[in-house]
């Protein structure tokens, strides 16, 4: 994947972009760059940029236990931070998404957890395959919400459930979809391409399957690169 290539004085795209936005929902930096980047597509809009998106799966914690881990034990465990570093970065993080999502309410404390998200990801199949783009944008803003302004288990399924119908779907069906196992296999093949792709970290935007924007970035960012892709790609 490459940088956003050098602008030329006006839009050449004829259709809206193509966004990948390779993500987990337990991810808060997620929370920040998708806040950032759908400001940056208000701000194009008026000069004909248009993007749609599609929400891909990632996980961080493949492996993590049902149960899930206390975030300043799984933060100290992962990356040897210290309580003290541990509490600067998530104040960090709420301040940007205060900045970049007007209205989402980011609750991360000491005694927050952190959860496998397989299911998750097969909720946002599933949104996806059957409501569409909309409806599977707003699944993902139910998850983001449901983890971290609620601090629900993300393991659940009763809590996924309640997202599906917090997004305005079916949670009848949400519920079918999680008892089947439905979506695993399309969730895993999703994941296996992106880490193919050279993906290791997220929130990891992809713009027309090979421009990569990389971590939670401020809307000031995207519109920048998203102009230069409009104006070049």
């Amino acid at each position: 994947m490459t940088q956003p290539p050098t602008p030329s004085l006006t839009p050449s795209l004829t259709r809206p972009l193509t966004i990948d936005f390779v993500s987990d929902v337990v991810c808060p930096w997620c929370v920040v760059g998708l806040g950032g980047l759908e400001a940056a597509l208000e701000a194009v809009r008026a000069d004909g940029i248009t993007a749609d998106i599609t929400f891909r799966p990632f996980e961080l914690n493949p492996d993590m236990a049902p149960e899930g881990e206390n975030i300043g034990e799984h933060i100290a465990r992962k990356y040897g931070s210290s309580p003290e570093q541990s509490a600067a970065n998530r104040a960090m993080i709420t301040e940007r998404t205060a900045e970049a999502w007007d209205g989402f309410e980011m609750r991360m404390g000491p005694d927050s957890r952190i959860w496998n998200t397989f299911d998750a990801h097969r909720l946002l199949s599933w949104a996806h395959a059957t409501a569409g783009a909309e409806g599977q944008r707003a699944l993902k803003e139910a998850l983001f919400r449901i983890h971290f302004t609620d601090g629900r288990s993300l393991t659940d399924p009763e809590v996924l459930a309640d997202a599906a119908a917090n997004a305005g779907l079916d949670r009848s069906k949400a519920v079918e979809v999680l008892a089947d196992d439905l979506y695993a296999a399309e969730v895993r093949a999703e994941e296996a391409l992106w880490r193919s792709r050279g993906i290791n970290a997220v929130p990891a935007v992809v713009v027309e399957g090979k421009y990569l924007i990389s971590g939670g970035q401020p809307a000031a960012v995207f519109e920048e690169a998203l102009r230069k892709i409009a104006s070049g790609g």
